[in-house]
């Protein structure tokens, strides 16, 4: 069965239209995110516009801070700290990629941990290990609710992540763990892949490699989730050869379709529960 991120999220994002209402009128304002674009990089713009969207959609207020792409880390950093301590900002995030002289831990450094609404914070990441509450990176958390919406059980699960990047990896593992799954994470040097691919109940891909996944890494009946997206001749496509494994796995996403609207919609579910938290 294909799991539908485009519907689920849609679920998630009509049901945040009553509660971001409900603590707007609590506050005496809507809810508000602000994001900083830095430079001209198109898909940047894009993903930009679609959160600015997405926000208006479900009645959150944001606002979009541009920089040029010769900005200097000194003005970079300055631009985040006013909007972190600008009071009709519940949440703040810096998009990425950066320019390359920027230092980009020094900017998301100015992003205090309740602001911090991608999750990426060390302060967010140590929380979410030590199983606290805290703001999870969008897109693990996204992995999550679309896991919890078609019935998959965690708990005993043997659980494989190919990937172990800060933004996906590393917090898809912390989040699987705390569901009770036990937890292989693969990555560049790991020896031996199709063999712990073939060990996964549920396997989660992100490498950003087209097709890295193929149908004999992958055991009868296991649940796959696709978080890579690569443009391939035009199209996008995603870590697993769809077609293929689509015929082993017994749920699966597709590239688009599945991860990719749950990371918007959990941008949004970040940012209002940061603001019941402050409040």
């Amino acid at each position: 069965m294909i799991i539908d991120g485009k519907a689920i999220a849609g679920i998630v994002r009509e049901g945040l239209k009553a509660r971001a209402a409900a603590l707007g009128a609590r506050l005496g304002r809507k809810v508000g995110l602000a994001v900083v674009l830095i430079g001209d990089d198109p898909a940047s713009a894009v993903y930009v516009r679609n959160k600015m969207r997405a926000c208006e959609e479900v009645g959150l207020f944001s606002e979009t801070v541009s920089l040029p792409a010769d900005v200097s880390q000194g003005e970079a950093e300055r631009a985040v700290s006013l909007l972190a301590e600008d009071a009709r900002f519940d949440g703040v995030l810096v998009q990425l990629p950066l320019p390359a002289h920027l230092d980009e831990r020094r900017i998301l450094s100015r992003i205090p941990f309740a602001k911090d609404v991608d999750g990426f914070s060390a302060e967010n990441l140590g929380r979410l290990a030590k199983g606290e509450p805290c703001c999870v990176a969008c897109t693990p958390r996204g992995v999550m609710e679309l896991l919890q919406a078609s019935g998959v059980s965690l708990a005993g699960k043997h659980a494989v992540v190919v990937g172990r990047s800060n933004v996906v990896g590393k917090p898809m593992a912390m989040l699987l763990l705390n569901a009770d799954a036990t937890v292989t994470v693969c990555h560049s040097k790991t020896r031996g892949l199709k063999e712990e691919c073939l060990r996964a109940d549920v396997l989660v891909a992100a490498v950003g490699r087209p097709a890295l996944i193929t149908a004999d890494m992958v055991k009868q009946g296991a649940v796959v989730i696709d978080v890579g997206i690569n443009r391939v001749d035009g199209k996008l496509v995603g870590d697993v050869d769809f077609p293929a494994v689509s015929e082993k796995a017994s749920l699966i996403t597709p590239v688009p379709g599945g991860v990719g609207p749950m990371t918007v919609a959990m941008l949004l579910l970040n940012t209002v529960e940061a603001a019941e938290r402050a409040r």
